[in-house]
């Protein structure tokens, strides 16, 4: 840690260097300032897993929870979904009002949507206009269809951004485990033709 109280991450080199008989003589020390290059490795590691737009994981990120959640409902016969959400018309808005109002509207959405999640959900911006959500260890199908109703009703609220409003709609497919498929990819599948 520097004075200034940031984190230093220093590569260490020692050397022994020794007596003709192999008796220590001294100790040669190398210690190298490698900070810029762990941050560069930290940025690549977050830029594959997250989506650089919204900050939500990305595809790769939600595969990895999404087999995790599937194997831990496997092993405590437990119920998990997985939702597919669209935001409805979005490529009219992102062609009549741009790609940068487009951008801020799939920002807003990827908060409104955080909003609507429990602690342990992950929601993931899948590409496009299209978010996927995991919902690990449901009581029922129906807490599923609870949250999705919330999601709904937030984002029919109004977007204002900058000078303009827009009212903007989602749709929803969701898929369970077992019921609706026992394999990650299968419950993504699912829940986008539910959609």
């Amino acid at each position: 840690i520097r004075q200034d109280g940031a984190l230093l991450y220093t590569g260490v080199s020692t050397r022994c260097v020794r007596r003709a008989n192999g008796a220590v003589d001294y100790f040669v020390m190398v210690i190298q300032d490698i900070t810029e290059r762990k941050e560069a490795e930290e940025r690549v590691q977050h830029l594959a897993h997250y989506d650089p737009l919204t900050g939500l994981p990305n595809r790769v990120l939600l595969g990895d929870r999404l087999q995790q959640a599937v194997a831990r409902a496997s092993r405590e016969h437990a119920q998990i979904g997985v939702m597919m959400v669209d935001i409805d018309r979005f490529k009219l808005i992102n062609d009549a009002l741009g790609h940068a109002v487009g951008d801020r509207l799939l920002q807003e959405a990827s908060t409104r949507l955080r909003g609507c999640a429990r602690q342990c959900d992950t929601i993931s911006r899948q590409g496009g206009d299209e978010f996927a959500v995991l919902l690990p260890d449901l009581d029922s199908g129906d807490e599923a269809t609870r949250i999705a109703q919330r999601m709904l009703d937030l984002m029919a609220q109004p977007i204002r951004l900058d000078d303009q409003e827009l009212s903007v709609t989602c749709s929803i497919g969701i898929s369970l485990y077992p019921r609706d498929g026992r394999t990650g990819e299968l419950l993504l599948k699912n829940a986008d033709i539910a959609l």
